[in-house]
C-alpha cells in the first residue's frame, strides 16, 4: 500500500486541493487544483451554497487529472477561538512482554483526551509533550521500552464547532469523508519542520488574503494562535483606492509587475493601465512598490507586535509563509522588520512551488509524521484506486506527466 494522500485548505482567497505520495520521507506531488474561493470570509465558511461550488470544482479539477475518485481528505481548519489545555493520562500495559506497543501510546493519549472536551468545543489534536515510564523515567519516544504503567503530558488543542462542521458537512454532501483535521498554522510548521527547529521556540506567521495568523511553537508543539484582520487584499485595495482601477489589475500589477520595497524598483519603468473611468495611465514601479511595501511593514509590525502579546518565551526562529510572501523583494522588508532571527521559507515540492500550498502540503507530512509514530500506514486513498491510478498513469507513458507517475510509482 502506498502512502498517497489528499488534502484539502478552504482559504478566503481559494481552495486548494493537493494529493501527493510520501516516499522514503519525501513528498511527491500527483495533483494540485487550486480554485478561485467563494462564501468564505476571513477562513469561516458564510455562504455554505457557494463555497460547495468552489470545492466541487477543486474536486473534479483534481479527478479529472489523476482518472480516480477522491472521496477521503485531510483538512485544515480556522483558528479563531482555538483553545489549548495541557493535560494528562495514563494506562496500564497489559500485554505479556510488558514493553510498550503503538497500541499503548493510543490508549494514553486517548486517556489523555477523555472529559476533557466541553460541549461547545470539537477536538482538534492532541501532542504528546513527553512520556513517563512507571512513573518515572521521562522520554519522548516509549515505543519498545519495558513498563507496567505508560503516563503522557500533552496539548490539547479545541475549537468551536461551527469552525469545523460547517465545512465537514458540506464535503458529507460530496461523499467525501474527512479522516483527520489540523490547523493551517501546524500545517505550515510541518511544511518547514526540521531538528532544529524543533529544539527551538518559533513564531509561525501565515499571511494569506483577508487575515494573518500568527502561532507559537515550544520545540515544535503550537500553543497559542491568533488571527490578525489584514492580509494580501488590502494591498490590492490600496492599489485600487490610489489608482482608481479594477481589483484584477491590482493584483496583477502587484503580483508581476511590482516589488515589496522601492530599494530596488525603477523609477523609469511603467506599466499602462486602464482605469474604471477607461482611462489609460501610467503606474510608475517605484510609486507602487512604496505603496505595498507600507503596507507590508504594517502587517509585519502587527505580527511582531501579536507576538510579544502571546508570549514571554525567546523566539529563536520565525517563519513567514502565505501568498503574499511571494512578491518579489518581500525577504528584504521582513529582515528590516524581524532582522537576522527570522527566515521567509519557501515550499520546495515539484508543482507547489508557491506558499500558498504551505498549509496543504505541510498537513500531508502531519498525518504522515502522526501515523507513523503509531506504526500505521498513512494514506487516504485507498488500495483499489491506487491500483486504478497506477494503470491509468502506465497506459499514459507517453507523456511527460506519464513518465512522472511512472517514476514514483515503479520504484
Amino acid at each position: 500500500m502506498k502512502e498517497i494522500i489528499s488534502s484539502l485548505d478552504i482559504g478566503s482567497s481559494t481552495v486548494k486541493l493537493v494529493v501527493g505520495e510520501m516516499y522514503k520521507g519525501e513528498l511527491n506531488i500527483l495533483s494540485a487544483s487550486e480554485v478561485k474561493s467563494k462564501g468564505v470570509k476571513r477562513g469561516i465558511i458564510v455562504n455554505p451554497e457557494e463555497t460547495l461550488i468552489s470545492i466541487r470544482e477543486a474536486f473534479t479539477r483534481t479527478e479529472d487529472m489523476l482518472g480516480i475518485k477522491i472521496n477521503k481528505v485531510l483538512l485544515t481548519v480556522p483558528s479563531y477561538y482555538a483553545e489549548f489545555q495541557v493535560v494528562e493520562g495514563s494506562v496500564e500495559v497489559k500485554n505479556e512482554t510488558k514493553t510498550v506497543e503503538s497500541k499503548d501510546i493510543v490508549s494514553v493519549l486517548q486517556a489523555c483526551v477523555f472529559n476533557k472536551v466541553p460541549a461547545s468545543k470539537e477536538f482538534v489534536s492532541i501532542t504528546p509533550i513527553e512520556f513517563k515510564i512507571n512513573d518515572d523515567k521521562k522520554t519522548i519516544n516509549p515505543k519498545g521500552m519495558k513498563a507496567k504503567t505508560l503516563s503522557c503530558k500533552a496539548i490539547l488543542s479545541l475549537s468551536p464547532k461551527k469552525n469545523i462542521y460547517s465545512a465537514i458537512s458540506l464535503l458529507e454532501t460530496m461523499g467525501i469523508d474527512v479522516v483527520d483535521i489540523n490547523y493551517g498554522s501546524v500545517a505550515d510548521y510541518y511544511e518547514f519542520k526540521n531538528k532544529e527547529l524543533d529544539k527551538k521556540n518559533t513564531a509561525v506567521i501565515n499571511i494569506g488574503d483577508e487575515k494573518t495568523e500568527v502561532s507559537i511553537f515550544k520545540k515544535g508543539i503550537l500553543v497559542e494562535t491568533e488571527v490578525i484582520d489584514i492580509g494580501g487584499k488590502n494591498i490590492d485595495r490600496d492599489i485600487c483606492y490610489i489608482y482608481d482601477i479594477s481589483r484584477k489589475n491590482a493584483k496583477n500589477l502587484k503580483e508581476k509587475f511590482a516589488l515589496a520595497t522601492k530599494r530596488n524598483a525603477s523609477t523609469s519603468w511603467s506599466e499602462d493601465v486602464l482605469t474604471n473611468k477607461d482611462e489609460n495611465i501610467k503606474i510608475n514601479q517605484y510609486e507602487i512598490s512604496e505603496i505595498i511595501c507600507s503596507r507590508i511593514r504594517e502587517i509585519l509590525d502587527l505580527s511582531k507586535k501579536q507576538i510579544n502579546i502571546l508570549t514571554k518565551l525567546e523566539i529563536s526562529n520565525i517563519i513567514i509563509t502565505g501568498g503574499t510572501t511571494e512578491l518579489n523583494d518581500f525577504n528584504l522588508v521582513a529582515d528590516e522588520v524581524f532582522g537576522r532571527e527570522l527566515e521567509v521559507y519557501k515550499t520546495k515540492e515539484i508543482g507547489c512551488r508557491h506558499n500558498k500550498y504551505s498549509s496543504a502540503l505541510g498537513l500531508i507530512k502531519y498525518y504522515h509524521d502522526k501515523l507513523s509514530f503509531r506504526d500505521r500506514i498513512a494514506y487516504t486513498v485507498d488500495e483499489e484506486a491506487q491500483d486504478e491510478l497506477i494503470n491509468n498513469k502506465k497506459s499514459n507513458n507517453s507523456s511527460i506527466l506519464g513518465k512522472i507517475y511512472g517514476y514514483f510509482f515503479n520504484n
